[in-house]
């Protein structure tokens, strides 16, 4: 794969995390579908509030190019967690619906973010000057 097309699905990947990770719930996180969402799979409501906090944080890291590298795979790891633990959590609630694989997909979709990252900062790498 070269570098344009790395660029361009490592931003396309990036880019649905950004919004479904960071935006949406910054700007949803105190509707009462959001609080009822939390409470139906038995966490309290503080712990939405929190997990938006750790999300918006991480897309933050995620984006900005002055973050270090070591920052941005921790970003990736928690949100690598919160994908699994979602999926988790919505299969010990409501059984093998299709609210355990929504999670899977976005951790899908994270991964190959992370692959196109690496390939990204190799590029840079091995061009001076280019990131």
């Amino acid at each position: 794969m070269n570098q344009k097309a790395n660029n361009i699905i490592f931003w396309i990947t990036t880019s649905f995390i950004v919004i479904s990770e960071g935006i949406i719930p910054a700007l949803t996180f105190r509707t009462q579908l959001a609080r009822d969402g939390i409470s139906h799979l038995g966490y309290p409501d503080y712990f939405g509030v929190m997990i938006v906090g750790f999300r918006i944080l991480g897309v933050i890291a995620l984006l900005l190019p002055q973050i270090s590298t070591w920052i941005k795979e921790w970003a990736y790891a928690g949100f690598t967690i919160e994908f699994l633990s979602a999926s988790i959590s919505y299969a010990a609630v409501d059984g093998l619906t299709m609210y355990c694989f929504i999670p899977l997909i976005s951790l899908t979709v994270l991964f190959i973010s992370y692959l196109t990252f690496h390939r990204k900062q190799k590029f840079a790498h091995a061009i001076p000057g280019v990131s």
